[in-house]
């Protein structure tokens, strides 16, 4: 196994670490690796599609994780009763006018690439709203949820490695951990952990943090991160390493099973 990220593969047997910048100056070993770990989204087409490889995390994670917009489209079509509503359009006089008469007050408004809490705002006024258009070329708006914490459920292959409440910082709004938020480990619903597997699944990605804010006992998808923290994890990076060991162990010559059919549909239950 060829590794680009040293510090995400600690510990992992039998993989080999090269600088990203370095690639093409290993064309050989990355054409007869079994496995590419943790490339640089900048590698992907060049591995891919030119080399062949078989990257990990998988190319959806890659593609649709790389921005909200395109996530949020792809919650849209395979989970849309677990989707907040959204609204996605170019920042235009007109287009943010229709934005800002459609959606009540207070709402989110996101830029289409950021991690860890930065760029998301909490829009209470036209002032808000200004500031934010000035930032961005394409205006994402979504509803508020009337939540104090939300969910990370931590999916490696068709697992969940690990599930935790995040609880909101003490400036209020973000729940992320690099922002403030305080983990808790007390049990999560099982239709969150469910929810994030089944989408996991079906979308073929199987190395990500899954964002879920439940809103009575219906979970609601916000968004997932490729590459995540492990503040929250018991046992931490150890975890990790182990459990992408045992996937990459178990998996065949083929893709990770997708399941086919229509919208996911989360059953009520009890943790």
């Amino acid at each position: 196994m060829i590794s680009f990220n040293a510090f995400r593969t600690l510990g992992l047997a039998n993989a080999r670490f090269i600088k990203p910048e370095l690639y093409l100056q290993h064309r050989d070993l990355l054409t007869q690796a079994d496995w590419v770990l943790f490339p640089e989204y900048w590698q992907i087409n060049a591995l891919v599609y030119g080399l062949g490889c078989r990257i990990f995390p998988s190319l959806p994670s890659y593609l649709i994780g790389h921005n909200k917009i395109e996530m949020t489209r792809a919650f849209e079509m395979v989970a849309p009763g677990h989707t907040p509503v959204t609204l996605i359009t170019a920042n235009t006089d007109t287009e943010a006018e229709r934005v800002w008469q459609s959606m009540d007050l207070p709402f989110v408004v996101k830029l289409p690439k950021a991690s860890m809490g930065e760029g998301v705002w909490l829009v209470e006024n036209r002032a808000d709203y200004n500031r934010y258009r000035g930032l961005t070329d394409v205006i994402y708006a979504q509803e508020y949820l009337p939540i104090d914490r939300d969910i990370r459920v931590i999916v490696v292959g068709q697992q969940s490695v690990a599930a935790y409440w995040r609880h909101q910082s003490e400036q209020g709004f973000y729940n992320n951990v690099a922002r403030g938020g305080i983990v808790d480990h007390s049990p999560v619903p099982f239709q969150a952990v469910q929810l994030a597997l089944q989408v996991a699944q079906r979308l073929g990605v199987d190395h990500a943090g899954f964002d879920i804010a439940m809103v009575g006992s219906h979970p609601y998808l916000l968004e997932f991160n490729r590459l995540f923290g492990n503040q929250g994890i018991p046992g931490g990076g150890a975890t990790l390493t182990e459990a992408i060991s045992r996937y990459l162990a178990d998996c065949s010559g083929t893709s990770p099973r997708q399941i086919q059919g229509g919208p996911i549909a989360v059953v009520p239950e009890a943790c």
